[in-house]
């Protein structure tokens, strides 16, 4: 295992080397794995408890109108998925994804978190892929997890350049953490002696090596032969470039390329939907990030690697089915996870539909989740790699009953 080189380590030596850091509004570590094979697997975690049954609306309830009469008063037939289904306009652009069969739902899941209805639990639950936290109190990730079932994955070097690791790939098993709120800069003359320095501790230099390699993997050049305002100005640009929300698309670009070489798991995530009030124009910002998101990993990817990509979008929970006074929703229980990907089953929507009657709710409040999460997320993982059934219930989600292949990848 090559040594983790931690970010106040590097930052260390960033200082002295003259290196920038661009603060981002979207912070988020991106975290890979390689693995044996030909199947891609990213995990984008959506926190905030998106709307479920906002974004994959069951226009054929009865009784969804009468439970939202603001949220769900209009009903736009180009959207309509299905004879029963609908989906958020924010999703437009995914459309002919769903048309050509490489994007689907599952509706009504959810995690086995109940009734607490807090963020933080919601989401450690969701990537420790427990039943709940207190007994276990596990605290590794079921994708770091999955890792040690993958004949031959090579263990990469392993950075952490950002702000903390995502619990979902946090374990024993190295993995490779990027995120784009540190950008690195220096000049030839820098490069030149960080290289002399170097010369006589060759694990750092290695070390260092890769770093650089991993931040000039972005797009941006780590070596600028320019004045020093130059080099303030290309700073500059990178943080007005965050301001304007289009971190999602170098976290897009990165993990593509990544998976388009060695890497085969990707997991980031894509934050702001907790939407309390004025929901209909809330959901659009974070649904518009989704979709440009996994419109762009394809675009990188190429069709032959986004052939056999799957994308799972999980959230920590789903929200009321009734509208609340402020036209938002509040935390609740059953969601939707959304699926993509040229390996996806896609053109469906997966999951049995419990209903919106008062006496089908979970407390009377609730969608009734009708499946567990982390069995489509462990029958995914099955279908791309291989790994047993048995040892996806007993070692990766230590006691989940996976039930039936449902079939979810081609």
């Amino acid at each position: 295992m090559t040594e983790r080189l931690s970010r106040r380590k590097f930052l260390g030596w960033s200082s002295v080397l003259g290196c920038s850091a661009a603060a981002s509004p979207l912070m988020t570590p991106v975290s890979l794995a390689s693995a044996p094979g030909d199947r891609r697997l990213i995990v984008i975690i959506l926190r905030g408890g998106m709307d479920g049954i906002d974004v994959l609306r069951p226009w054929g309830d009865r009784a969804f109108a009468e439970m939202r009469p603001n949220l769900a008063k209009e009903q736009n037939n180009a959207l309509q998925i299905t004879d029963f289904h609908g989906v958020h306009a924010g999703l437009k652009h995914l459309l002919p994804l769903w048309q050509a069969g490489d994007l689907g739902f599952v509706q009504a899941t959810s995690t086995p978190y109940r009734d607490k209805r807090s963020h933080f639990d919601g989401q450690d639950i969701l990537e420790a892929g427990t039943v709940d936290l207190a007994p276990l109190g596990r605290r590794t990730g079921w994708l770091n997890r999955l890792l040690p079932y993958l004949p031959g994955a090579v263990e990469r070097t392993a950075f952490a350049i950002g702000r903390e690791d995502m619990l979902l790939l946090t374990g024993d098993a190295s993995v490779s953490n990027w995120s784009p709120e540190v950008d690195l800069t220096l000049s030839s003359q820098g490069m030149r002696l960080l290289e002399l320095m170097m010369q006589s501790d060759p694990d750092m230099g290695a070390a260092m090596a890769q770093a650089i390699a991993l931040a000039g993997s972005d797009g941006d050049s780590v070596t600028f032969d320019m004045s020093e305002q130059g080099m303030m100005d290309e700073m500059m640009a990178d943080a007005q470039e965050a301001r304007k929300g289009k971190t999602h698309l170098k976290i897009a670009d990165f993990a593509a390329e990544q998976l388009r070489g060695e890497s085969r798991i990707a997991s980031f995530s894509i934050s702001g939907w907790d939407t309390h009030a004025n929901q209909q124009r809330a959901l659009n910002a974070p649904l518009s990030r989704l979709s440009e998101t996994i419109l762009r990993i394809k675009q990188e990817l190429g069709k032959k690697v986004w052939d056999k990509t799957t994308i799972l979008c999980m959230t920590e929970f789903g929200r009321t089915v009734r509208e609340n006074g402020t036209k938002g929703t509040d935390h609740g229980t059953g969601g939707t996870m959304i699926m993509a990907g040229g390996a996806v089953r896609g053109g469906r929507v997966f999951g049995g539909w419990p209903g919106l009657a008062d006496s089908e709710l979970y407390q009377g409040r609730d969608l009734m989740p009708t499946s567990d999460v982390r069995a489509w997320a462990a029958w995914a993982m099955h279908d791309s790699f291989g790994v047993p059934q048995s040892a996806l219930e007993s070692g990766v989600f230590g006691g989940l009953d996976m039930g039936a292949s449902p079939g979810l990848l081609l």
